[in-house]
């Protein structure tokens, strides 16, 4: 059982990166949308490739689940705290709360 909340706003993500705290993002939008927006240090893995590629996904520390609103991301949040992935936790509002709320720069669809 894991100690992580199952959701995380872009507030909490934001002043947890600026902390310096250990946590990757998994990023499981496909190629095309990667091209318009994205974390430059986030592990991409399209969500239909997660099942085959789970084994990339690290256990050691929390792993924050990022897609557009935040519907792909709670699926794959979900199906790896079922598939040993304890740490698992999806952003609320996807990359496009990100976007407008903490880094206005980024690109939006």
């Amino acid at each position: 059982m894991s100690d992580q909340p199952v959701t995380m706003t872009v507030d909490e993500l934001d002043r947890r990166r600026r902390a310096g705290e250990a946590l990757t993002i998994l990023d499981v939008r496909e190629p095309w949308e990667l091209e318009i927006a994205r974390f430059p240090d986030a592990l991409a893995i399209p969500l239909m490739t997660l099942p085959a590629r789970v084994a990339e996904v690290p256990t050691d520390g929390p792993v924050v689940v990022v897609c557009h609103h935040g519907m792909r991301s709670y699926q794959a949040m979900s199906w790896l705290r079922q598939n040993g992935v304890a740490n698992a936790i999806n952003l609320e509002g996807g990359i496009d709360a990100w976007a407008r709320q903490i880094e206005p720069t980024m690109g939006v669809y």
